[in-house]
């Protein structure tokens, strides 16, 4: 698989927009409506901001892991869509800023079409670069650029997401294990919930197995997937759809068709897993 570690170590998102919008990504885009019908079934309370202004205590949060340049929040706190976004990053006049005009160009664009129903977002990503942009541009709440798989929370992180009740995941979790999650939902009566849009070349029973330790259950949703973006090459789409074929899905009309596709995979407790099927979750209102 094509790896892009290159545009998450830039300044600010202009190459990541251009890199993954030259091969059609769009993750984030199918993610923005999963995760706003998520929030209320999490928690979430619908005025998140009280009639005085002020914030509800404690305010639940969303922990969005490997959020890179804090798209996920863009899209979900904003009305905003991905294709405006790739259309706004890759033209002339923003193309020519410098990072520093365009984070002020940031803040002032999000501003104006900031949602009523925003929730804080907290954003955790290897790349200080990326999150150092998202934070800047009060796209995140807090953002971490810690490494779970290798190094516990800092205190920092680990308070800060102790009012967590949605953790989303939409890039990287090929990369994660179980040992990302752990230390997010140790110590907690009622664990968040997990969403993540995960490539069908992989498993994800590591996590899922993880997560069932601390009483939530994962169920992967086998209604439909999530085109996610092009092939670099033919290699790239031979090891998917070898891949695909070997976990026991079919390509054919996916993969094969020139596409990673994803499926959604949802961790919350047995009893609203029971009373709630998770496709009725995911009907349009």
């Amino acid at each position: 698989m094509t790896r892009f570690d290159d545009i998450y170590s830039q300044p600010d998102p202009r190459s990541y927009f251009g890199t993954l919008g030259a091969l059609g990504y769009q993750t984030p885009h199918h993610a923005q409506s999963i995760f706003r019908r998520l929030l209320p079934l999490a928690g979430f309370p619908k005025d998140p901001v009280r009639p005085d202004g002020r914030d509800a205590e404690p305010r639940a949060t969303v922990l969005d892991i490997c959020c890179s340049y804090g798209i996920n929040a863009a899209l979900l706190n904003h009305h905003v869509t991905l294709q405006e976004l790739y259309d706004r990053y890759t033209s002339p006049r923003i193309v020519n800023l410098t990072t520093a005009e365009l984070i002020e160009a940031d803040r002032k664009y999000y501003a104006a079409r900031r949602r009523p129903d925003a929730v804080p977002v907290i954003g955790l990503d290897i790349a200080a670069p990326a999150i150092a942009y998202a934070r800047a541009t009060g796209l995140l709440h807090a953002g971490f650029a810690e490494n779970l798989e290798t190094a516990p929370p800092s205190p920092t992180l680990y308070r800060a997401t102790r009012s967590t009740r949605l953790i989303t995941v939409t890039g990287g979790a090929s990369f994660l294990s179980a040992r990302t999650f752990r230390p997010l939902l140790e110590g907690r009566q009622e664990p968040p919930w997990v969403a993540a849009l995960v490539l069908r070349t992989g498993s994800y029973q590591n996590i899922a197995d993880g997560l069932a330790r601390f009483g939530l259950t994962t169920q992967k949703d086998t209604s439909r997937t999530y085109p996610q973006r092009r092939f670099t090459d033919t290699d790239e789409q031979q090891h998917a759809i070898a891949a695909v074929s070997a976990a026991g899905d079919d390509p054919r009309g996916k993969e094969s068709d020139g596409h990673f596709h994803t499926a959604l995979h949802l961790s919350r407790p047995p009893a609203h897993t029971a009373t709630h099927p998770l496709h009725t979750l995911l009907q349009a209102p």
